[in-house]
């Protein structure tokens, strides 16, 4: 996949871009996610967990730091570290066995614990442009390929 820029008009847009991602990551795959509050990574999460066929309400795991999806084709685990003040807070986590594990893991505000995270991550960073429209977002999206 390289990298690849959508742009986003709409939820349904970052929904759809989410979700297409989801449906191609494999076991072991880790998404890293950032972007400004407001910016739509909880409908980019919820688009991924489509794209995995989890049919159950994805959340952003604020205040639990990680959300365990074992509905569809792959587990997701879903991490939001916007919390953690440091980054030995993780160990708490158990992540090494998530992030090194055969499921998806997908980590919102990921750049807060960046010493701990594998070489091998997929990005995807969303940001808006207000030039361009209230709704709009720019979707980037690196596979490291």
């Amino acid at each position: 996949m390289g990298t690849r820029i959508i742009e986003s008009f709409c939820e349904k847009d970052t929904f759809e871009a989410g979700k297409e991602l989801g449906s191609c990551c494999k076991p072991g795959s880790i998404v890293l996610l950032d972007g400004d509050m407001g910016a739509g990574k909880t409908v980019f999460a919820k688009g991924f967990g489509k794209g995995l066929g989890i049919d159950e309400t994805i959340s952003s795991p604020t205040f639990t730091i990680l959300q365990v999806y074992e509905t569809g084709r792959i587990p997701l685990y879903h991490f939001d570290v916007y919390r953690i003040a440091c980054v030995e807070e993780m160990d708490g986590t158990g992540y090494e066995d998530y992030f090194y594990g055969d499921g998806i893991c997908l980590i919102e505000w990921a750049e807060l614990i960046k010493e701990i995270l594998p070489g091998n991550c997929i990005r995807a960073s969303i940001s808006k442009d207000l030039q361009k429209g209230f709704n709009y977002r720019r979707i980037n999206i690196d596979t490291g390929k």
